[in-house]
């Protein structure tokens, strides 16, 4: 016996993945919704000059930086293979647009958003909202998030996880070893 199709999915994150996924999840016909804790989309494209308190993350108490890319970053592929393979990351002229094949941050960014607005995904998004909890009860998957200061508990038939790995830095416990970080 086949399984059931879900019919609500949530997606977290509102990077390349996300985006994707919300758009493939619209094509198939399913009510999909974004959870995305930033106020715009890109995930780890967005650059951010601030830095945090506590590089390290070990003060839970910190004010987190979600960005892990630097001022100058360029991918490392050339962009006929940085694209979707429907939506190619092709050349395109105006500001904030980088024209080199191996092009700059904001040129990804750039991209997410033509992606986003080519096939109107924004609607889909709720900006701002940051996924606290997310578990299984019953069969349906229970979001709670937070919003504008205000907590919501959802449920939805299916989720997909897509908010990335760089956000955190990962530090190597080392037996003996107190971790330390200097900005000198």
């Amino acid at each position: 016996m086949p399984l059931p199709t879900p019919h609500t999915v949530a997606v977290i994150g509102a990077g390349a993945a996300g985006l994707v996924a919300i758009r493939e999840l619209r094509r198939e016909g399913l009510k999909a919704v974004v959870f995305e804790q930033q106020r715009k989309i890109g995930g780890t494209w967005v650059y951010n000059p601030s830095t945090e308190s506590d590089p390290l993350g070990l003060d839970p108490a910190r004010t987190v930086i979600h960005s892990s890319i630097y001022a100058s970053l360029r991918t490392n592929l050339p962009r006929e293979v940085m694209g979707f393979w429907d939506y190619p990351l092709v050349t395109k002229k105006g500001p904030h647009r980088d024209p080199r094949r191996f092009p700059g941050h904001w040129e990804v960014l750039e991209y997410l958003k033509d992606f986003t607005t080519e096939f109107g995904l924004s609607e889909s998004v709720r900006f701002g909202a940051e996924v606290r909890r997310v578990g299984l009860e019953g069969g349906k998957w229970k979001i709670r998030s937070r919003m504008c200061g205000e907590e919501f508990v959802e449920v939805y038939d299916a989720v997909v996880v897509c908010n990335g790995h760089y956000t955190e830095p990962r530090i190597a416990e080392i037996p003996g070893k107190v971790p330390v970080y200097s900005n000198n």
